[in-house]
Parts: C-alpha cells; structure tokens; sequence
C-alpha cells in the first residue's frame, strides 16, 4: 500500500521535511516513488504539489495523520482532521502513585488547617525562664594541685 508520508530532513535544531510518497511500511529515508513537496515547520510554509498529490490520492494512495492535518490546514484537500498521536494511558500502579500523593497532601492541608485554628483558640501564656544557678566546679588542674600538696 503507498503512503504519502513526511520525511525528516535538515539539522538537528534546524528540522525540514519532504512529502514524499512510498510504501507503507518502508523507512522515510529510503527509496521513494516521488517527492511532492517539503514542509518547514519554524515558518509554517508548506510547498506542494497538489496535482501530484491528487493523484496519488485518486489511485488509492493512504496519508498519514500528519500529512492529512497539513494539507486539510493549508487547504489542499477536504475532509476532516484526524488525530495524529493517542494520549498514552497511565499504569495501574502509576495511578495508585499519583492517587497516594493526592491524599498526602488532602491530610498534609487538614493538619496545616487544624493547627492554626489552635493557635488561634489558645491565648499566648507567658513563659517563666528560671536562671540556671552557678555551682563552683573543681577542674582537673585545681584537684591536681590539691593532691600535690
């Protein structure tokens, strides 16, 4: 089955594509039937060859999601916008983690809440700091000289 598909181009912070058109399942990079047009991303200017693209499309050849949102935008083609990528689902366990944070910090906010409605309940008592009393300590060099003696 052809496909009309993007094919990565450019530097590594610098992307381009072409539209190219190809089996299915054969690498972008690889042969291709024909090149109908590039694509750059930075500026959004799309060059293509919609008659060639036409008729590759009348003769049964497929696009990919992202090729189909491009040329619905620009308005090379009618139809409908399909989603290029699924959002990926979350693990069993993945989701127990981030319903255990969510407690954790539901108990965390209550405890924060229950303090501070004590602090305001309680008056402030005064506290009584009670002076340590000196006591004469003898040091080694004081009981050294002592038995000396």
């Amino acid at each position: 089955m052809l496909a009309i598909k993007l094919s990565q181009r450019g530097k590594k912070n610098k992307r381009m594509f072409r539209l190219v058109i190809s089996e299915k399942s054969r690498d972008p990079f690889g042969r291709v039937l024909e090149s109908l047009g590039s694509y750059n991303p930075h500026s959004k200017e799309l060059i293509a060859k919609s008659d060639r693209i036409n008729y590759w499309i009348s003769k049964g050849a497929q696009m990919t999601p992202s090729v189909n949102n491009l040329l619905i935008a620009n308005k090379l083609i009618e139809g409908d916008k399909r989603a290029a990528s699924k959002p990926g689902k979350k693990s069993e366990k993945r989701q127990a983690q981030i319903q255990a944070k969510e407690e954790k910090r539901k108990a965390e906010a209550e405890k924060k809440e229950e303090a501070k409605k004590e602090e305001v309940k309680e008056e402030p008592k005064e506290e009584v700091k009670e002076e340590p009393k000196e006591e004469k300590k003898e040091t080694e060099v004081g009981e050294e000289k002592k038995e000396d003696k």
